[in-house]
């Protein structure tokens, strides 16, 4: 799958973007190397020696980083299930860092400067940008085939292939950043880590979900999936004044850390009819639902079937289920990656009800992370550790990829450090190998 959409890519040819966003970099003149998680097959993820990126443009910042982690979409490229990963990619979305080097168009930001990083490179000038729309930048992704797939092009996303631009990602020492001013965004002074890191992708992410899909005060809403987007929106769902939460998912430690969140009652997939309780308890309806789960994971026959032949690439079951449980005229999201084609999508109750069937799309992260620092992680509304629970050193990686996977341990998310990364913050898991916990499963 990989090689033929690989060619049908190089056959029409890259996209013409702006040189500021090329995703090749020079080299370092020195050919030192860094450590890097690199992709190379099926469930095939490898620490690799690769060049330290040098400065290429004349807007990049050169950050030496000291936190990344795994999100639960990187389990696609895992996977192989994301069209357009070669051999040899650097993997990696959300991280953060020092800053190391700028370019000379570079005012703002100087060496020593503490940054998160969006997990998509935005122009900052575009039409889509001047919106503080950073992920649907214009400029900055060169797939052809994402633009022959669906129409149009997301922006180019770190560390997530060639379908989304083939920029290198952050699961590494180093990381070039194109337009370095307008994708980092500079932690203030007393913050730790740990506190930030998630601005890069899960914390706004989250959250485009839950105000994109319009939660309202006394909104009863639904939430499948709770790893810690779906975790995430149960929280962002609460704070904004849902009235109740169901929160849908089949890990015991997933379950007990969104019941432990307020109002929010727990439903196990695997041993309870999702449909049959949630309609039993509210027969007019949810208000609100949010699909925060995989494509990956078929759970009925027919569609495992389907998926094993290829006959379709995502599966309709989550968002089919929504629609059925939401009220008339409510709202549906979809902030969990879909990717392709599916079958069996209910499009007549979609119709006949009314329902408000949103595609989230991916988070637009330049639009809320100022918010969401300022109101709620300074302000302490928003109590990070909630999400973190595990850290782990950068050589790791190929047996965290494996264990996340499997959600062994209760893993939600984890601050990979490297060795420029501060100590622990206050109340954040200390550094463990996952050796210590590898046969933990919850």
């Amino acid at each position: 799958m990989q090689a033929a959409a690989n060619a049908v890519q190089d056959y029409m040819g890259p996209v013409p973007i702006d040189q500021n966003a090329k995703p090749e970099y020079k080299h370092r003149p020195d050919g030192s190397t860094m450590k890097a998680l690199a992709w190379f097959g099926n469930e095939d993820v490898r620490m690799v020696d690769a060049p330290i990126p040098d400065i290429s443009e004349a807007k990049d910042v050169i950050l030496k980083v000291t936190g990344t982690t795994i999100c639960g979409s990187d389990l696609h490229l895992y996977h192989a299930e994301m069209l357009g990963l070669q051999k040899g990619d650097i993997l990696g979305h959300e991280f953060m860092g020092v800053v190391d080097k700028v370019g000379p168009e570079v005012t703002s930001l100087a060496p020593g400067d503490k940054v998160v990083v969006s997990f998509q490179v935005a122009c900052g000038t575009c039409r889509y940008c001047k919106k503080n729309f950073s992920s649907m930048c214009d400029r900055t992704n060169n797939s052809s085939l994402m633009a022959s797939m669906y129409g149009q092009r997301d922006a180019g996303f770190f560390g997530y292939g060639h379908m989304t631009g083939g920029v290198p990602g952050g699961q590494a020492e180093y990381v070039r950043v194109p337009f370095g001013e307008v994708n980092c965004l500079k932690v203030p002074p007393g913050v730790s880590d740990e506190q930030v890191l998630y601005l890069s992708d899960v914390l706004p992410t989250s959250y485009h979900a839950v105000v994109d899909t319009r939660v309202e005060e006394g909104d009863i809403v639904g939430i499948w999936g709770l790893g810690p987007i779906g975790l995430a929106c149960v929280k962002w769902a609460l704070l904004k004044g849902a009235s109740k939460v169901y929160a849908i998912d089949a890990q015991p430690a997933r379950l007990a850390a969104a019941a432990a969140l307020g109002n929010v009652v727990t439903v196990d997939f695997k041993n309870e009819d999702v449909s049959k309780k949630i309609h039993g308890e509210v027969p007019g309806g949810l208000d609100v639902c949010i699909d925060a789960t995989s494509f990956h994971e078929p759970k009925t026959m027919l569609h495992k079937v389907e998926k094993a032949l290829m006959l379709e690439t995502d599966v309709s079951e989550t968002p089919n289920e929504m629609i059925w449980l939401v009220k008339k005229f409510g709202r549906v999201g979809l902030i969990g990656a879909y990717s392709g084609y599916t079958n069996h999508f209910n499009i007549g109750a979609l119709m006949e009800k009314g329902v408000r069937f949103i595609g989230n799309g991916q988070a637009p992260v330049h639009l809320y992370w100022h918010e969401i620092l300022n109101d709620y992680i300074l302000t302490g509304k928003f109590d990070v550790r909630m999400l973190v629970s595990h850290r782990v050193a950068i050589e790791d990686f190929p047996k965290l990829y494996n264990k996340f996977d499997k959600r062994f341990a209760g893993v939600e998310k984890v601050f990979v450090q490297t060795k420029f990364s501060e100590p622990p913050g206050q109340g954040f898991p200390q550094l463990t190998k996952v050796d210590d916990w590898a046969n933990k499963v919850l």
